[in-house]
């Protein structure tokens, strides 16, 4: 089996630094596309207590507030479809954080858990939809 001399090594080395590829990109930092939320404002919000929660999101997202389900303590909003890069950042601003496995938006309401539950929360504690209990 032939090794290659040092010679090889260097011309090999050299020539893929020269690839526009990667010289293009050397140096370079990425841009994040994530859009930027006040992490302060994020924090307080996830501190709030449902009914202040909701009392925002009437307010200040009616949208969201139609959508909220109040599980127990929490809210949690679910969408049908993919929402836009916009919608996320108004969400994780109002301190919600999403739920890869129930695949919704969820806010813990001041109650913030080291675990997850084990259980179906809406079997244990109930819930209702926020905008059903306004109407009545």
């Amino acid at each position: 089996m032939k090794t290659k001399s040092k010679k090889q090594i260097q011309n090999q080395d050299s020539g893929l630094l020269n690839r526009p590829e990667q010289s293009s990109t050397e140096g370079k930092p990425k841009a994040d596309a994530r859009p930027k939320i006040d992490l302060k404002q994020r924090q307080a919000n996830r501190k709030l207590e449902t009914e202040k929660l909701l009392a925002l999101l009437q307010k200040d997202a009616p949208r969201f507030f139609e959508l909220a389900e109040v599980v127990g303590k929490w809210v949690w909003i679910s969408f049908t479809e993919k929402q836009p890069v916009e919608v996320t950042k108004i969400l994780a601003q109002l301190g919600f954080h999403w739920n890869y496995s129930r695949q919704l938006w969820q806010h813990p309401c001041g109650t913030i858990t080291e675990e997850r539950a084990s259980y179906d929360p809406r079997e244990r504690y109930g819930s209702y939809f926020a905008a059903d209990e306004q109407a009545a």
